[in-house]
């Protein structure tokens, strides 16, 4: 016995459905958590705001440190409208955070689908365009006043005094030739990952391991399979308060019908 049937149309398996598909304040559901803010420290004043833009046939919104999502704006019959990347962690180049990347939104084939957001010194925060360099991995360009100034996406001023010394010594190292470029990339990218900036391979792979799990669960949950006895018993409770529910209001429904129903008399 299934304790939950959802329509199985492609991109819309992980919706939490609301009262209409349509409706744009539908919550979709994310694969993963979004990382920790980190970053240049003027970039706070995104979180908890975002930005939406319709380019062709599709409204795409963009919450900076949270995720992408993209909405297909036709009457197919089943539009595709699901989370394209989730906050995970910055490209840098040069001493210079260069892009957001968000990673592990919804399945496409054997991939999920990807989304790096870089940016444009403008007069305003606007999504200007997205762009689909391969399949499912998008790049999507973002105008705000934040990066307008040239010193206003350097790493190295964000950084503790620890680090900071950690780079000094690095560069050192670099300069009288006790380590090679690629030494230098190695260490410098293990001092990012300290920072919060990157995120470690290990972690990366952690992080979708879980969420595969995870979706496995939920697929055996929705079959009415369980791991546990315990869940089993929870799930039990569950459907049993909903059918109490409804049949409460199937009750009230038939009690209103019969009065409607019910013939009246006249008293002379």
């Amino acid at each position: 016995m299934k304790i939950v049937e959802e329509p199985s149309n492609y991109g819309l398996n992980n919706y939490q459905f609301g009262n209409s598909i349509q409706n744009d304040d539908v919550k979709l559901k994310m694969r993963i958590k979004p990382s920790n803010f980190s970053g240049p420290l003027h970039f706070k004043r995104f979180v908890g705001n975002c930005f939406k833009k319709e380019i062709d046939s599709y409204k795409y919104e963009l919450c900076p440190f949270y995720n992408v999502t993209q909405r297909e704006m036709t009457y197919r019959w089943n539009p595709f409208h699901g989370v394209l990347g989730v906050w995970q962690e910055w490209e840098i180049s040069n001493n210079t955070f260069v892009t957001m990347v968000m990673r592990e939104g919804e399945k496409c084939g054997n991939i999920y689908r990807t989304v790096k957001v870089k940016f444009k010194c403008g007069e305003k925060h606007e999504i200007l365009n997205v762009t689909e360099p391969s399949t499912c991995n998008y790049e999507m360009w973002f105008s705000t006043p934040f990066v307008c100034h040239k010193l206003s996406m350097l790493v190295y001023p964000t950084l503790s005094e620890s680090l900071q010394s950690e780079w000094d010594s690095i560069e050192r190292d670099l300069y009288t030739k006790d380590i090679t470029q690629k030494g230098y990339d190695k260490r410098l990218r293990k001092l990012f990952e300290k920072a919060g900036y990157y995120l470690s391979k290990a972690t990366q792979e952690q992080i979708s391991a879980s969420a595969i799990q995870k979706e496995e669960t939920e697929e055996k949950e929705e079959k009415g399979e369980f791991e546990s006895l315990g869940k089993c018993t929870e799930e039990y409770k569950k459907l049993k308060k909903e059918i109490e529910g409804l049949r409460t209001v199937l009750a009230l429904k038939d009690s209103k019908e019969g009065m409607r129903h019910k013939p009246s008399h006249n008293l002379e």
